[in-house]
């Protein structure tokens, strides 16, 4: 029976996903939340959401760019560096790969002949020592830009699901309570998907991310109620 790898390769786009959805489904609700606890008036609700939704876009955009960005840079200062080495001190870096290969039980014929093959070809190289002595994968080329583009938009879509109701509730108060409740379903719905997706345990995951946003809206609304 043939056996087939199941390993998932876009850690990176659900990453940057849950980090916007996340955000978007939350921070809106629990400023929607704390506001309906302060004023009946629906359309400041609004306008204060929508404001928050398009700054909040933008910070976490750029925060993901900046990440993407930096991570980017640091590995091209490193893997320069890593050339230098390989050029100016081969012995030292030859008994850099001997410590590694020890971690894996090689015999030491063995790590020779490894060390000798590899050695022959500098990039290959420098690619083992990127990998295996500093923990460092090749970044996208366009990760920076694609990070701020998922993130924003995924803060976004998150963002619109507690607000909503606003647009069409009688009353601040009806409106947050239909807010609250397609809200909840949304937090579990996108907890259940993401925990399943990266193999944690959909349930497990939906009731925490569920609970997060639960309190984060009631701490915001009761601080807005006290102050009210």
């Amino acid at each position: 029976m043939e056996h087939k790898e199941l390993h998932f390769q876009s850690s990176d786009i659900v990453k940057d996903i849950v980090i916007g959805m996340s955000d978007g489904l939350t921070v809106p609700f629990a400023l929607a939340a704390g506001l309906s606890g302060a004023v009946n008036n629906n359309p400041i609700i609004i306008t204060a959401g929508i404001a928050e939704i398009v700054a909040g876009s933008i910070a976490m955009g750029l925060g993901g760019y900046l990440a993407g960005k930096t991570e980017y840079d640091h590995y091209d200062a490193e893997l320069k560096r890593e050339y230098r080495e390989v050029e100016n001190v081969p012995e030292i870096e030859k008994r850099e790969i001997k410590e590694i290969l020890k971690e894996y039980s090689l015999s030491e014929q063995s790590q020779e002949l490894f060390i000798n093959d590899l050695s022959k070809d500098k990039d290959k190289w420098v690619d083992f020592m990127m990998k295996f002595e500093l923990g460092l994968e090749k970044p996208q080329l366009n990760r920076a830009r694609n990070s701020a583009i998922t993130i924003a938009l995924s803060y976004i879509a998150g963002g619109f699901i507690p607000l909503s109701p606003y647009f069409f509730a009688a009353s601040s108060q009806s409106g947050l309570v239909i807010s609250i409740a397609i809200t909840l379903i949304s937090l579990f719905v996108f907890g259940f998907i993401k925990s399943k997706v990266i193999g944690q345990s959909p349930f497990k995951g939906a009731f925490k991310t569920m609970l997060i946003g639960t309190l984060a809206a009631g701490a915001a609304f009761i601080i807005a109620k006290s102050i009210g």
